[in-house]
């Protein structure tokens, strides 16, 4: 099993590349809401890479172990301060599992979109559903496509432009598939190009994909603070929660 597009090089600057997402107003409230999804139980964490979310939600009391893909992506993990407090499988989150079960299943990050089929994508609510207590949660966080953006005929959205770094989503319509292209200068002058192929899903799609694997919508939001879910929302935060019996 490979690290996909995670690689070594990926892995060693990813922290620095998505630095913004550390920043204490972002990673304070996601902390927070999944604290309560826990409810005092044991999470899992599916794709949680270099341990942003999972070391801060272990620092805030709760249990926590992982399931990542990509072996680079865990060997920055394991070099972080408190890293051994949170055991990490290293596998794909559609298949692999877990001993015993956990109050709280999460994925954050538009990390279901890294699961390029609606095959997998179900077949991940699938195994989160299989980890869960009766009773337990599954949180996703998620971008809405952002087809609204998209002029006719067009297939680029821009991501955004900040010092030295550009964006781009280029978009296909027909098999729902959103490359997102990411271009930064360097510090000395060189420059980086990281491409993530995704699949987008909409809020409903995500909604049958639960039916499916046994789940029922509970709560959705825009963001982590609980903000109102509404036509204009552009990400927004799922959860579905397993029946008690």
């Amino acid at each position: 099993m490979g690290d996909g597009i995670f690689d070594a090089d990926v892995a060693a600057r990813y922290d620095q590349d998505v630095s913004r997402m550390f920043a204490p107003e972002v990673l304070g409230p996601t902390v927070e809401f999944l604290a309560d999804a826990a409810a005092g139980g044991r999470a899992l964490e599916f794709a949680v890479g270099t341990g942003r979310v999972a070391l801060a939600l272990h620092e805030r009391g709760v249990e926590v172990e992982g399931i990542e893909l990509s072996a680079s992506m865990v060997a920055e993990l394991r070099a972080k301060p408190g890293a051994d407090a949170v055991p990490v499988v290293v596998g794909d989150m559609t298949t692999t599992r877990v001993p015993g079960e956990f109050s709280l299943v999460y994925l954050v990050f538009n990390t279901i979109g890294n699961l390029l089929t609606q095959d997998e994508q179900v077949a991940c609510f699938v195994n989160a559903a299989a980890h869960l207590a009766p009773g337990g949660a599954f949180v996703i966080e998620l971008e809405v496509p952002p087809l609204r953006r998209l002029p006719p005929g067009e297939r680029f959205v821009p991501i955004g432009v900040d010092g030295g770094y550009a964006g781009l989503d280029e978009i296909d319509v027909i098999t729902q598939r959103l490359t997102s292209h990411h271009h930064a200068v360097n510090d000395d002058g060189t420059g980086t190009v990281f491409t993530t192929p995704q699949r987008y899903v909409w809020p409903a799609e995500l909604d049958l994909m639960a039916r499916i694997a046994g789940l029922t919508l509970s709560e959705r939001w825009e963001d982590w603070r609980r903000s109102p879910f509404t036509a204009e929302s552009t990400s927004h935060i799922s959860v579905w929660v397993k029946p008690q019996g």
